[in-house]
């Protein structure tokens, strides 16, 4: 069963990639959803043993790499925590690759979509099903080389190649540190099987190593260097600035990449790495700041994007701070349960939003729609469920993940928690507020589209409306339904087991009423508040950002980053390549190198060419001069 689960999607993809030109579209669109949907089915089958029998497996697929004290296997490692991922993965990608039969229909070249959609979902179950670090790194690459397919799939666009060559870039800053460290590894620990590593942890948590001068504990620097991987894939802020680019891509591959899989990525190598950053407080601490801060960051530039899929990608960005200060604070399986409710609303969402820009035809300002819940009544409803889910609305999915953070981190009971508690509850009321914007300023209102008449609204086709339909359940019963399983009551070993481990038991206290009820209270408020702001008073808004023309400014270009990231190292790169190619090059190398030797030939070949006058009587005092130079020579010897 595992192996058909694994390697159903690369085979779909080979189908569709080699021979979809002789399948046709239609041929290979079934193929490969149906490939998928097969993993997807013997992933939940897989799931249920797991909860059921607590079923654990590693199936030795092949030997990899056998040299020396390096012994790698190609395996399929099934505990709680890959059985989660693996539903999760192959759940969404599913509906994903049914969802684009409908979205990608006016496309040429539908094979190659499918082909590159297969094989980024076999890629990242690769990663996730791995027992060592060496196959989680080539899924790893797997999903980042994936994603710039998917990216720039209409690679004739430049802002599409643009996209994706920041994809790559970006994720490359990170895959260098993530390279680092499993390379600090295999030194410390002459192997990278997870299993061997996590049972030396605690004879090298002592230990000092030396770098850049200074004496690092070998867990922080191992822990660090993993973190700024996960930092690149999950888009953590200063790292992040690829993901927003990324929604040039189709948006099924935005619902696919950004919302439940591939930046899920980093999250996931912190959780199956818990017993590596148990013993790193530093790193810890690192991951709560980093995640706070993302989530706050990304949820004010969401305040004021007016693109949909950039602000659903904001939102991606922020959710995933969530689960990264979740992880900081010691609980590895609430970040897990965010990660799998997460992966329900936001793939709705992004898969919503395809729905209304399918009906805009192609139109993604929401400043250019309004006034279509009546035309769009299965889309809007799903768009409500999905955005009623990511703010936290009493009793969906959201409410139960999110808030189970932010009471943990209160648990956590030191300085940093505190203030990720803090951060926590007003990054959701952010959320709440642009989310409704979206919704509002979408649905509701004046139809303001110049290039579309209203009549010609209409909602989408069954085949994209019935994966929304399933990922809509989801966000409503998935967070009451697991809630008991992935959180538990505070003990080491239930649903996780061994995949998952606390060295510090998390807190089985109850927070005060005032944490429990706070979010669940401003997340109400804001509906109305953004009603009234979006809909019934437009001008106030307006009034704001004239007033406050800065803050806003600041805000729409987030943060600067670009900005900054372009004048300290595109533009400095670009003035050192110029030194280079000018001064060093030109002026130097070729001057004395090429230039001058075939310089200096031309001139002694313009000299050597003024003895070829043509007059007999020169020649014949040339060859005199000559005999006369070869007769002195002889006499002399």
């Amino acid at each position: 069963m595992e192996l058909a689960l694994i390697f159903l999607p690369l085979l779909a993809s080979i189908t569709s990639g080699f021979f979809g030109k002789y399948l046709g579209d239609r041929n290979s669109e079934i193929i490969t959803s149906l490939f998928v949907s097969i993993s997807a089915l013997l992933s939940i089958v897989l799931f249920y043993q797991v909860i059921v029998n607590e079923y654990e497996n590693n199936v030795v697929v092949a030997t990899w790499i056998n040299s020396g004290t390096l012994d790698v296997n190609w395996s399929i490692k099934v505990d709680a925590l890959s059985s989660v991922m693996l539903v999760v993965v192959t759940l969404v990608s599913a509906l994903v690759h049914i969802y684009s039969i409908g979205y990608m229909s006016h496309d040429p070249h539908k094979p190659r979509f499918m082909a590159y959609l297969s094989l980024f979902t076999f890629s990242m179950l690769t990663l996730v099903t791995s027992d060592n670090f060496l196959q989680l790194f080539f899924g790893w690459e797997g999903v980042g080389l994936c994603s710039y397919f998917l990216i720039g799939f209409w690679f004739k666009k430049d802002s599409a190649n643009a996209a994706a060559i920041k994809a790559f870039v970006v994720n490359r800053v990170g895959d260098f540190g993530f390279a680092l460290g499993i390379f600090l590894i295999f030194y410390l620990f002459g192997t990278v099987n997870y299993a061997e590593v996590f049972n030396q942890i605690p004879q090298i948590a002592e230990k000092k190593l030396l770098f850049l001068g200074m004496n690092f504990g070998a867990i922080d620097l191992i822990c660090i260097l993993l973190f700024i991987g996960a930092m690149g894939k999950s888009a953590q802020i200063f790292l992040h600035t690829w993901l927003p680019d990324a929604m040039e891509g189709p948006t099924p591959v935005s619902a696919l990449i950004h919302a439940a899989t591939m930046v899920t990525a980093g999250v996931f190598l912190i959780v199956r790495c818990s017993p590596i950053f148990e013993y790193s407080p530093l790193t810890l601490n690192i991951i709560t700041i980093v995640g706070m801060t993302t989530a706050f960051f990304a949820a004010t530039v969401a305040m004021v994007q007016a693109d949909i899929k950039k602000i659903i990608a904001y939102s991606t960005c922020s959710q995933l701070g969530y689960m990264f200060f979740a992880a900081g604070v010691g609980a590895y399986n609430v970040a897990m349960f965010h990660l799998f409710t997460h992966a329900f609303f936001k793939a709705l969402l992004f898969l919503g939003s395809g729905s209304v820009i399918h009906s805009f035809k192609d139109e993604q300002d929401i400043n250019q729609m309004g006034g279509v819940y009546k035309k769009l009544p299965y889309t809007y409803t799903f768009m409500i469920i999905g955005t009623l889910a990511l703010t936290g609305f009493p009793f969906l999915s959201g409410f139960y993940s999110k808030d189970a953070i932010i009471e943990f981190a209160y648990l956590r009971g030191n300085t940093v928690g505190y203030y990720a508690a803090g951060v926590g509850i007003l990054t959701a009321l952010l959320t709440s507020i642009y989310s409704w914007r979206l919704i509002f300023k979408t649905f509701h209102g004046n139809y303001n589209n110049k290039k579309s008449k209203i009549e010609e609204i209409h909602e989408s086709p069954m085949v994209m409306l019935i994966p929304l339909f399933v990922l809509a359940v989801g966000a409503i019963f998935a967070g009451l339904l697991f809630k008991d399983l992935f959180i538990g009551h505070g003990g080491e070993n239930y649903f996780w087991g061994d995949s998952i481990k606390f060295i510090t038991p998390l807190s089985t206290d109850h927070p005060p009423l005032w944490v429990i009820l706070i979010t669940p209270i401003l997340v109400l408020l804001s509906i109305p508040i953004a009603y009234y702001l979006f809909v019934k008073n437009k001008e106030l808004p307006n009034q704001f950002v004239q007033s406050n023309k800065p803050l806003y400014n600041f805000l729409v270009n987030k943060w600067y980053f670009d900005e900054l990231y372009d004048y300290i190292f595109i533009q400095s790169s670009k003035k050192i390549g110029l030194f280079f190619w000018k001064t060093i090059d030109v002026k130097i190398i070729d001057k004395f190198g090429p230039d001058g030797l075939s310089l200096l030939i031309k001139n002694l070949s313009l000299k050597a060419s003024k003895f070829q006058s043509g007059f007999i009587y020169q020649y014949a005092f040339m060859i005199l001069i000559g005999l006369s130079a070869l007769l002195t020579f002889l006499i002399l010897h």
